[in-house]
């Protein structure tokens, strides 16, 4: 039985990672900064099946421990400071949990067993303004923002200690990846749980910033299962992992009113105030050497759309 331990097991990727490698009989290791914080997102019996432990992510002594208590076989890492407004306010802890733990779990793997494979989740935010359409792994990196700069540097620390210290580490250049997990501060979900809300009559509209912003979108599930595949190979190596279609974000919303049977004309409001500095307009991933390790998508764009709406609406109406 192979271990693997997740970090940040309860959000949406780590959550349906534990899922998938329970399936295929892992002993998973799930971390977290607070037993009693844990995301709603499994079912008791999948629950009971993680081994959870506590990890306040800057603790080299609880890392130390955790890799010589399990020896897990595997590592995923989705522990992230994630890309809000808060990251503006807040650089240095971006930073510090998007680009040092992860050469502080590096530098353990190094010295605790080398064996032990390590994969990153990283980001298409770190193409920023974009030099070419579709991205692909040799795409030139120009971060716009302190969480994109942040996931550059531990991307670029992976390759380090992978060619120069032997580990396998590999990262997976996420794009959007949505689902019903995603939490509701992201543009996905704001816009299907409140466009719940205006179908229930609980409110009137929907303040958004740029909506003719594009970018590639596909399902957690799908993402997650790429993570896997890299695990598998032979040889370490980073991946764009996208569908390689885009969306507008004025598609999302179009596609999610009309589910409901409204139009998101007589409802979805630009502010100005929404819009995000430095935002680039055309994130699309070139998913070609990901698919040459057997992955491709499942869901296509309207079912995401329409699984999201369908568990948001379950929500407000039981």
């Amino acid at each position: 039985m192979n271990t693997a331990l997740i970090t940040g097991f309860s959000g949406q990727d780590g959550s349906y990672l534990s899922e998938l490698l329970i399936k295929k009989n892992y002993r998973v290791i799930g971390t977290t900064r607070d037993k009693n914080k844990i995301k709603k997102n499994f079912s008791r019996a999948v629950l009971k099946k993680i081994i959870i432990v506590e990890w306040d992510l800057v603790s080299l002594k609880q890392l130390n421990k955790i890799l010589c208590d399990y020896s897990p076989d595997e590592i995923y890492n989705f522990a992230s400071f994630s890309s809000g407004q808060k990251m503006y306010e807040k650089p240095e802890e971006m930073m510090l949990i998007n680009g040092d733990v992860v050469v502080n779990i590096l530098e353990a793997i190094k010295r605790n067993n080398i064996l032990t494979k390590f994969c990153q989740a990283s980001s298409s935010e770190m193409f920023g303004v974009v030099s070419e359409v579709p991205q692909s792994e040799v795409t030139k990196f120009n971060p716009q923002n302190p969480y994109a700069k942040a996931k550059l540097y531990a991307h670029n620390k992976i390759s380090y200690y992978r060619d120069n210290h032997g580990l396998f580490a590999c990262s997976a250049i996420l794009y959007n990846h949505e689902s019903p997990r995603r939490g509701t501060n992201f543009v996905t979900r704001k816009i299907t749980s409140q466009a719940v809300k205006i179908k229930l009559n609980l409110q009137s509209k929907l303040n958004l910033g740029d909506i003719s912003a594009r970018r590639d979108w596909m399902h957690s599930k799908d993402a997650v299962k790429a993570l896997y595949l890299m695990m598998q190979s032979k040889n370490p190596d980073d991946y764009v992992v996208a569908s390689g279609e885009d969306h507008s974000v004025e598609e999302f919303c179009q596609a999610a009113f009309s589910y409901l049977d409204l139009d998101y004309k007589d409802y979805v409001i630009q502010s100005k105030s929404h819009f995000r500095k430095h935002d680039s307009v055309s994130l699309i991933g070139n998913p070609s050497k990901i698919r040459n390790l057997g992955w491709d998508t499942q869901y296509n764009f309207d079912e995401i759309v329409k699984e999201m709406v369908d568990s948001d609406l379950k929500k407000l109406t039981g």
